[in-house]
């Protein structure tokens, strides 16, 4: 089955030599796109950032939520809530933004400078993670970055493998709100859950080691706790598990969220002291427009530590809308900061790429 695009794009194609600063986006593209109005110059979008911090109560995020997970490899288990059940229940959702009716409206994956595709996990995502278990990093103590994250699994596989501090930005806060953020705590609950049982595991070890004795004495006091709770009467509800509270977990307060255009969202955090430079930058599917390499690539030379990687992945070119690798790396060759590294090809279908880049020569720090 062929493999196409569907989203709605105001867009004018443009090489290298024609690119300005217009406002940057994260593009996530898909299917046969729908153009309309191909000669039209594209507004310039500006989208304030906001950062979002987690709900005081953040387990409702999870109320009726159907969860899948990727396992690929060595990786550890990525949860993320289910894409289809998502979707027929998106009228239900919170959307101050209103792009969960205007997307099923459309029938569009993409509608540019309105919903820029962070609902859809894309097929780029998964190569990037193909790669990092290949290579097997591990992201310890490192901070990272994931640009236009959408479901957040390239962020949430560095923080469950020992990132400092994970950053997540998508251009929409509906994104952030309902699917990152709620994708970072299923993650953090499953890690509190396996921290939980090696601990009783370490507890029922300990146990062995002190005795019989020691045993008797626990039981007596387990009995005692349990001779206090009273006995379910018919009619009463189940007594339910215990509740894990992600907002306390280590996972999450290493993580920050953030909606926004890419240049808004840069001043935002260039205005903190220090500002954030990041050893590693994840950015999957955002190079679909041409009119956006600008402020993409100000993103990535001002955020990346004189020594980080950014971490690229895409299609080779993004059939009707026009931008690709080929013209990204013309763009970066001309712009003279970075250098450009093939990762990972992937030559069959629709032609996939993940590229490293690296400063030329380290930055005055």
């Amino acid at each position: 089955m062929p493999f196409s695009f569907n989203f709605d794009v105001h867009v004018k194609t443009a090489g290298p030599d024609d690119l300005g600063g217009s406002d940057l986006q994260d593009g996530k593209p898909g299917r046969e796109a729908k153009h309309t109005d191909d000669n039209t110059k594209p507004e310039e979008p500006v989208k304030e950032a906001t950062e979002h911090l987690p709900p005081s109560c953040p387990h409702l995020l999870l109320v009726d939520g159907v969860s899948e997970t990727v396992a690929m490899g060595t990786l550890p288990p990525l949860h993320f809530l289910n894409e289809t059940v998502f979707e027929k229940t998106a009228l239900e959702r919170e959307d101050g933004e209103k792009i969960l009716s205007c997307t099923a409206d459309r029938r569009s994956d993409l509608i540019s400078g309105v919903y820029e595709g962070g609902l859809k996990v894309w097929e780029c995502t998964y190569d990037l993670l193909e790669l990092v278990e290949r290579d097997g990093e591990t992201f310890g103590g490192k901070r990272v970055l994931d640009l236009g994250c959408g479901a957040g699994l390239l962020g949430i596989l560095a923080l469950k493998r020992g990132a400092r501090q994970v950053h997540f930005q998508d251009y929409n806060s509906t994104v952030i709100k309902q699917l990152t953020l709620p994708n970072v705590l299923l993650n953090c609950q499953d890690n509190q859950t396996e921290s939980e049982e090696e601990e009783e595991d370490d507890d029922d070890d300990d146990d062995e080691e002190e005795g019989k004795g020691q045993r008797q004495e626990e039981d007596d006091c387990k009995n005692v706790k349990d001779e206090e709770k009273p006995e379910p009467t018919d009619g009463d509800p189940p007594v339910k598990k215990r509740a894990i509270d992600p907002s306390q977990h280590s996972l999450l307060a290493r993580c920050r969220f953030f909606s926004g255009d890419w240049t808004t969202f840069l001043a935002l955090v260039l205005k903190e002291d220090p500002s954030p430079k990041f050893d590693i930058i994840f950015t999957s599917e955002t190079i679909y427009n041409t009119a956006y390499y600008p402020a993409l690539h100000e993103a990535l030379h001002s955020l990346l530590a004189p020594d980080g990687l950014v971490y690229l992945a895409t299609k080779a070119h993004y059939f009707g809308v026009g931008g690709g690798l080929h013209l990204f790396e013309k763009f970066v060759d001309q712009r003279g900061i970075f250098s450009v590294d093939h990762l990972l090809d992937v030559e069959e279908g629709l032609k996939r790429h993940v590229v490293g880049m690296r400063f030329k020569m380290p930055k005055a720090s």
